[in-house]
């Protein structure tokens, strides 16, 4: 029977038990009955001494082979619990320094994403102080834009002639035209800004999330990487090893926070961009706005130098005429006082050729004196005729004048009133029109 380690102690037990006691008994009861060798008449043998040597000799080689396996198993389990031992710390080496690798790459990204989130606030922020002077900006131009409307309603109360589409009315149209086109542009560019907030805020929101994700992350695998054999709080937890909770790969991973760096990029360079376009665009709206302001001062003030000579022109004409009627009105009293001076001397010529056609018979002779004064009847009332027409035709130079005078005195009303409407009214309002500073939203 081969050696058995279990049977050999089971058989050596100090406590007896029921059956091996009643066994001990039958034993004693056939030792008392049994016949001794020497008692016997004949032998009967049962095994040669060469098989009791090989017996022993077999029972050698199977203790020597027992304890042989024995112990190459004991020196094969101790290496093997070495070599498994040191896989082990090996194995939790590599696993804790891969963990401290990717607490690295955490850190890197976390860096790069919290540069990256500086950057956008900034960037937020002057795009918001861009957007504030935009929008003051657009709020400027309302003044210009009504004191332009106000001149073109206040230019149409000039009157007559003077209601004229001058060069004035042209650049003020015009100046309408340039401020509400700079308006537009500012409004598009101002829903431009306002979108483009948006989407930064949106980017600094994922870049945030991104970032609160790595935090978590990095505190876990902090955790991780600081627990050790004799640490609190480790445990078993079955299946865990089968289990994969993960949604991304190393690849992914990084690929996911490179894409929100790089869209983050974009819309900052974005940012930027339409930060350099808004800068732009205030400049040149104010130069556009004052150029054209400009145009129209010079507009009025040509405008305006034009109705006061016109005005200066028309009370040195007026004058003229008034003084011209007063002549012709003392032309008028010097004709007809030399008409009625010439009525005597008529009267005389004629009573004498009356008195005497009274001369008697042959004494009524046509001589000398009939015919001077027939001749001088007549150049009496031809120099009567010859006033009374000139008379006529100063009277009608004197109403011709009069007509003059009066459409002079209300063509100098008008031009009054015209320079009155430019030069007061419209040049009053637009000394108030905004600095450049303003223009450009500063203020």
């Amino acid at each position: 029977m081969p050696w058995r380690t279990n049977s050999y102690f089971r058989s050596g037990s100090a406590i007896p038990t029921v059956s091996a006691l009643q066994r001990d008994n039958l034993d004693l009861v056939r030792a008392k009955t049994m016949f001794y060798p020497s008692n016997r008449t004949a032998l009967s043998t049962r095994y040669m001494p060469e098989d009791w040597y090989k017996s022993n000799q077999s029972n050698y080689r199977e203790s020597e082979s027992s304890r042989n396996s024995a112990e190459r198993l004991r020196r094969d389990t101790i290496r093997m619990i070495q070599d498994k031992d040191q896989l082990t710390r090996k194995t939790q080496d590599t696993t804790s320094k891969n963990i401290g690798e990717r607490l690295n790459d955490i850190s890197f990204w976390r860096s790069e994403l919290n540069h990256e989130i500086d950057n956008m606030v900034t960037e937020i922020s002057a795009l918001t102080d861009v957007k504030r002077r935009l929008e003051r900006a657009l709020a400027e131009t309302e003044g210009p834009l009504q004191v332009s409307q106000e001149c073109l309603f206040h230019r149409e109360k000039r009157m007559s002639i003077d209601l004229v589409h001058d060069h004035v009315e042209k650049d003020l149209i015009k100046e309408v035209e340039v401020i509400k086109s700079c308006q537009e542009r500012m409004r598009r560019h101002l829903d431009r800004a306002i979108a483009q907030l948006a989407s930064n805020r949106a980017a600094q929101h994922e870049l945030e999330r991104d970032l609160s994700d790595k935090v978590t992350a990095q505190r876990i695998d902090d955790r991780c990487h600081h627990l050790r054999n004799t640490s609190d709080g480790i445990g078993y937890y079955r299946g865990i090893d089968r289990m994969d909770p993960s949604i991304s790969l190393p690849d992914s991973w990084s690929k996911f926070t490179d894409d929100n760096i790089l869209h983050s990029q974009s819309e900052r360079a974005a940012s930027h961009k339409l930060r350099d376009e808004i800068e732009i665009l205030l400049n040149t709206t104010s130069n556009e706005m004052w150029n054209q302001f400009n145009s129209v001062n010079v507009s009025f003030t040509n405008r305006i130098s034009e109705m006061a000579d016109a005005k200066n022109n028309l009370q040195t004409h007026l004058a003229k005429t008034l003084q011209e009627i007063f002549q012709t009105e003392m032309l008028i009293e010097a004709l007809k006082k030399a008409i009625r001076d010439k009525e005597n001397p008529l009267k005389v010529a004629q009573t004498r050729l009356e008195e005497r056609t009274r001369r008697p018979n042959v004494e009524l002779c046509r001589d000398n004196p009939h015919h001077r004064l027939v001749t001088e009847v007549r150049e009496i009332e031809d120099t009567i005729h010859k006033l009374r027409e000139r008379l006529m035709e100063a009277e009608n130079t004197l109403q011709t004048l009069v007509k003059t005078k009066v459409a002079l005195e209300h063509d100098l009303s008008i031009k009054a009133n015209s320079l009155f409407l430019d030069q007061e009214k419209c040049m009053g309002m637009r000394k108030s029109f905004p600095s450049t500073p303003r223009l450009v939203g500063y203020t």
